[in-house]
């Protein structure tokens, strides 16, 4: 499967799109809608209404991405938050790309300590 950096920033529009988009349209929803940079150097990710197809929009700093992942059988459990754009890491989106429920995701919550004694 295809792995993206650790480094990135992934931003998901929570909403179902038109699948006829294409890489001017979903940048354009990208400044628009979810009031980001496409040129930024994040991923921006899109399901469709049926929720069995995903295209990812990509900035890599001379030019845009277009990846697109169909589910024959199955579909992607999508974030149910009241947001406009969730904001994920990408070990959450390998996740939901492998078919994982990502809402159903709990991670410790990150402690920071002054003083060890």
């Amino acid at each position: 499967m295809f792995r993206f950096d650790d480094k990135l920033k992934v931003y998901l529009h929570r909403d179902p799109i038109d699948f006829r988009y294409g890489m001017n349209s979903l940048s354009i929803l990208v400044e628009q809608a979810m009031q980001r940079n496409p040129m930024d150097c994040s991923l921006y990710v899109f399901g469709n209404r049926r929720r069995d197809r995903i295209k990812i929009l990509a900035w890599d700093g001379n030019g845009f991405w277009l990846l697109m992942k169909r589910l024959e059988a199955d579909r992607f459990v999508w974030p149910d938050n009241k947001t406009e754009v969730v904001t994920m890491t990408t070990d959450v989106l390998h996740e939901l790309l492998d078919g994982d429920d990502i809402t159903t995701i709990q991670r410790h919550p990150k402690r920071e300590y002054l003083r060890v004694s």
